[in-house]
Order: C-alpha cells, then sequence, then structure tokens
C-alpha cells in the first residue's frame, strides 16, 4: 500500500542515517597512515582504545554528574545483542545460574539468545509497576529460587578462567523500556541493585534509548529535563558506597545502533574494571579481536569532532520529537475514541523542574479497551 508506514522497523529511518558524517569519519581514519595501521589489523580485545577513551569522555558528560568515568570500565563491542551473548558465556552456568529474570512486557528477540546460552525453560517474567518494576515480585521469585535443588558450586565453568559467575540474571530495559514505554523510579532503581547484591544476580540493561528524550509536552524545553536518569550501573557505581566486591551487580549494554544507524555494528559495556576486562577475554574476542574493530575507528571520530553530538541535536532528536507528537495526535484522534488508551506509567520527574515530565524511546504503549475480547483482537 503506497504511503503506509512500517510501524515494526526498529531502527532509525534512513533519511537519519548520517551517511556523510561517517564518510568524513572513515576519510580521516584511512587517509591517515597511522590510523589506518591501527584500525585494519585485528584490534585490541577490549576495543579501539581512542574509542574507549571517547565513550567513557561522552558517559561521563551524559551520566557522570560530575564524575569522571574511566575508560578501563568501557569495552567495545559488536552492538547489543551480541554482548549480552557474551556476558552469559562469560558469567552464567545453567545450573548454577538459577533463572533469567525478565521484565514482561519484554524485548522478545534477547530470548533466543538466553536460550542458545542453555536456559531453556529457566527464563521468568516479572511483572512491571507503575514505576517500571514490582520488586517485591522479583525479590520472592530470587529467593524460591535459591530455596530449589540446584548447585552451589559452579560445575562446568571452573578455575582461574571463571572467577565470577552468577547466581542469577536480571534483565531489562530501565529507560525508555521496549516495549512498554515505561521508565524505572530512581526508588526502584535503588531498590533494584539492592535486590542484585543480596542475590547474587547481574542486572543486565539495555541502555539504547536513553539519550532519545524531549519534553512530553509540546511547549517544554530541554532544560527543563534536567540530567538523564541514572543507569543501574551508576546506581551501582555509587549506591551506599558502590559495589560489594571488584565485579559489581549491573553492566550497561550500550549502543550506537538508534543514534547513528545499526549497521556500523558498534556498541559497548560499562562495568567495574574487573568485570570488563574478563568481558573482553571471552574466547572469540580473544582470538579474532574486537568484532566492530574498524568500524570503531570510524564512530570515534564522530565522537571526537563533535559530529555525533550535532547530528543527534540538530537531526535524530527534533525529527523523532515531531513524530511522536504527531503520533499522539493520531492517536487521540483515530484510538482514543475507540476506547484505547495510552499506558506508560508514572512519568519520571526526579531530575527535571516541578510539573515536567520526559518522553522519548521507541515506544507508546496503548491498551485496548477492556470490553474488547481477546479472542476478537487475535482474529
Amino acid at each position: 500500500m503506497s504511503g503506509t508506514i512500517n510501524l515494526q522497523l526498529g531502527w532509525p529511518s534512513p533519511s537519519l542515517f548520517p551517511a556523510s558524517r561517517l564518510l568524513d569519519g572513515a576519510s580521516n581514519v584511512l587517509h591517515s597512515k597511522e590510523k589506518t595501521a591501527s584500525s585494519l589489523i585485528y584490534g585490541p580485545d577490549a576495543g579501539y582504545e581512542p574509542l574507549r577513551r571517547s565513550i567513557a569522555t561522552w558517559l561521563s558528560g551524559t551520566y557522570g554528574r560530575g564524575t569522571k568515568l574511566s575508560s578501563d570500565r568501557v569495552c567495545v563491542t559488536n552492538g547489543a545483542s551480541g554482548n549480552l551473548d557474551n556476558v552469559l558465556a562469560r558469567f552464567t552456568e545453567p545450573g548454577y545460574t538459577r533463572a533469567i529474570w525478565m521484565v514482561e512486557p519484554s524485548y522478545f528477540l534477547a530470548c533466543p539468545i538466553f536460550v542458545d546460552n542453555g536456559f531453556q525453560g529457566m527464563m521468568k517474567g516479572v511483572p512491571e509497576d507503575d514505576e517500571g518494576l514490582d520488586i517485591e515480585f522479583l525479590r520472592k521469585g530470587l529467593a524460591q529460587a535459591d530455596n530449589g535443588s540446584s548447585p552451589n558450586a559452579p560445575v562446568r565453568k571452573t578455575g582461574d578462567r571463571y572467577k565470577k559467575l552468577y547466581r542469577h540474571i536480571i534483565y531489562c530495559v530501565p529507560t525508555f523500556s521496549n516495549p512498554s514505554a515505561k521508565t524505572m523510579s530512581l526508588r526502584h532503581r535503588q531498590e533494584l541493585v539492592r535486590v542484585a547484591r543480596e542475590f547474587d544476580a547481574l542486572v543486565i540493561t539495555d541502555d539504547v534509548y536513553d539519550i532519545l528524550r524531549w519534553p512530553a509536552e509540546k511547549s517544554g524545553s530541554y532544560e527543563e529535563l534536567g540530567a538523564v536518569p541514572p543507569r543501574i550501573v551508576d546506581v551501582d557505581r555509587t549506591l551506599d558506597g558502590g559495589p560489594n566486591d571488584e565485579w559489581g551487580n549491573a553492566v550497561s549494554n550500550g549502543s550506537f545502533s538508534k543514534i547513528i544507524a545499526p549497521g556500523v555494528r558498534v556498541g559497548w559495556a560499562e562495568a567495574t574494571p574487573s568485570f570488563t576486562l574478563a568481558l573482553s577475554q571471552v574466547g572469540a574476542t580473544r582470538s579474532g579481536g574486537c568484532p566492530a574493530h574498524m568500524s570503531a575507528s570510524f564512530v570515534n571520530e564522530l565522537l571526537e569532532t563533535g559530529s555525533l553530538e550535532q547530528h543527534l541535536k540538530m537531526e535524530v532528536l527534533p525529527t523523532y520529537r515531531s513524530r511522536y507528537y504527531a503520533m499522539l495526535d493520531g492517536i487521540a484522534k483515530h484510538l482514543v475514541p475507540l476506547g484505547m488508551q495510552i499506558s506508560t506509567g508514572k512519568p519520571y520527574t526526579e531530575s527535571a523542574q516541578p510539573g515536567v515530565s520526559q518522553a522519548g524511546g521507541y515506544f507508546i504503549w496503548l491498551l485496548l479497551p477492556s470490553n474488547l475480547a481477546s479472542r476478537a483482537a487475535a482474529l
């Protein structure tokens, strides 16, 4: 059908791909003998060092709240999905790791990654509440799982190579969640970290939508929003004096797929230095080096020159913001009269000016009319 807009695609529209900026970045690298030599070899396990430094600087400005994050907390990945697989390979063993706890509704394509790592039948849903996560439901589930018959020590992954395995994995998208669009409150973020520490759980968060935000009201300004919500890894870094041990209980899974383009296949992980170092030592990476090495050098040029920041402020955010308001207008005009409702939870307002709330991400969650039978909806 001509003029149809496909809302199922989880990436920027081609009109927003920064092709000319990427071309400039690639040219800067490939016209420099020194940069070419360092970008076309097998990359360091932890990734292209200039990009690690650039990401650490960028994250410090976005989340640091006055703290400078060190580059040894960061390793370069080939995207959030590939890195999720690596985290599971390095820090879990099905059986000793009791379960995968997934906030529901959840990003459905994460499930095959868990299955491929041996967690078939071991994925458990945790319902959302208006603040993003039912903490008490999770706590009870973790306690019940720990009272089961699972082994108390790893069976296969032993020795110095596997210095840390977690008993539980908690997977969520805390900010503008996929697909519910909810943002977890600061209170729940802190409670989640405390629960993870109590039950030896690793919280894996896909932090891919955080900076794609704007005022919920058309008349609002970006300055009124305040700071970006802290990631779970930020809370773990600072809460109650910081992590309980050198490994911590959170890893941030970041990606440039939503802010540059998915085809660049570049992302990053941030956690404690010990965790990040171990993650970069996955067997395939030790053999072949960082899996996104050349692309990482191009992306670094966008960060170092400020080109990425310009792209976000001048092109991506204004476009997403206008499309968001247009979508809301369309929903109000065509769907609300049919009994449908928008449900994105309690607004996150901890860092904003009074009366100001944020919107953002890729999703708007709609509730069907209560009198609409599920069978009819399926048809």
